[in-house]
């Protein structure tokens, strides 16, 4: 009886741990997604999903991309997509990269993908817009002409991605900034602004001739001048504004000579005013000088004296 409620009682633990361990077994091996990937032609050994686990590697990660790039006629190796997974990259953008380019007709190896998306640039991006080319619009871009009219145009690039310089080409900043600078100076050598309102594709004849796509990741396949506008004559304004400081400069001489003018004036004048305090001051010394002589007696004597001729 004993043994009986023994085993009675074993039983269901054992049952529990059972199902317990089959249960981390099933969310430790991905057998699900083994099962998926040998109906889908992938054969890839339980061994190297557990590897994957024990490597921190996410088995879905890689291996449902795999099972993509195979139904897709591609051949892809497990290790390396693995080894994109360690090294940071996504696994999934660029094996969708490589399946457009092979649809499209565009030679694209892993090897390269796997650069450009560990570069920090998305490679399937760039399959499409090498596949449909992309139009990027510059901003408004303000210059002048020889006759001194201001211009502001915009342009409309077409690019085109350059899968091979993709890793260390400059990216549609660079472009932008190019074709802004040969704008301006296109529109800067230009005689008169008629000739550019005119003729607009002459700036983009000029500027397409430059090569501005030089080490980008890009390759300019037109510039289109949207919208060209006549702004200020900035010559008529800066021959406004030199007259306006010539006249500043002549008003200061002017007032600078009215000045000198006044201070000499003023010291004539402190000159006049001293000579006739001079004057004051002598003729204030002429009573003095009297009462001095008549208090020395001199003043009666010549007095006296003058009487005396008299007839």
């Amino acid at each position: 009886m004993n043994d009986v409620t023994q085993v009675t009682w074993l039983l269901p633990v054992l049952v529990l741990l059972g199902v317990v361990f089959v249960g981390m077994l099933f969310s430790f091996i991905p057998v699900r997604l083994w099962i998926e990937a040998w109906f889908s032609g992938v054969h890839i050994g339980m061994g190297t999903l557990i590897g994957m686990r024990l490597r921190k590697v996410s088995p879905p990660a890689v291996i449902r991309p795999l099972i993509a790039a195979t139904k897709a006629g591609l051949v892809l190796h497990v290790n390396e997509l693995e080894a994109h997974y360690l090294a940071g990259g996504s696994v999934g953008r660029v094996t969708q990269a490589l399946i457009s380019a092979d649809k499209a007709g565009i030679e694209l190896q892993f090897q390269i993908a796997a650069a450009i998306d560990l570069a920090g640039r998305d490679v399937h991006e760039a399959v499409k817009v090498s596949v449909n080319p992309k139009v990027i619009e510059t901003p408004k871009v303000t210059a002048m002409a020889k006759d001194g009219i201001q211009l502001r145009a915009i342009a409309r690039v077409t690019l085109r991605a350059n899968i091979k310089r993709l890793v260390g080409g400059a990216g549609e900043e660079t472009i932008l900034a190019r074709v802004g600078e040969g704008i301006v100076s296109t529109i800067g050598s230009s005689d008169s602004h008629k000739t550019v309102l005119e003729s607009p594709n002459h700036i983009t004849e000029t500027v397409l001739g430059k090569g501005l796509d030089a080490g980008t990741a890009y390759e300019i396949l037109s510039i289109d001048i949207a919208d060209v506008d006549v702004g200020r004559n900035i010559g008529a304004q800066l021959q406004t504004d030199q007259a306006e400081a010539d006249k500043r400069i002549a008003q200061a001489q002017a007032e600078k000579r009215r000045a000198m003018a006044v201070a000499e004036a003023q010291e004539m004048m402190a000159k006049t005013q001293e000579m006739r305090a001079q004057v004051v001051q002598a003729e204030a010394e002429v009573p003095l000088a009297l009462a001095d002589a008549f208090r020395a007696g001199r003043l009666m004597a010549d007095h006296a004296g003058e009487q005396r001729n008299e007839p």
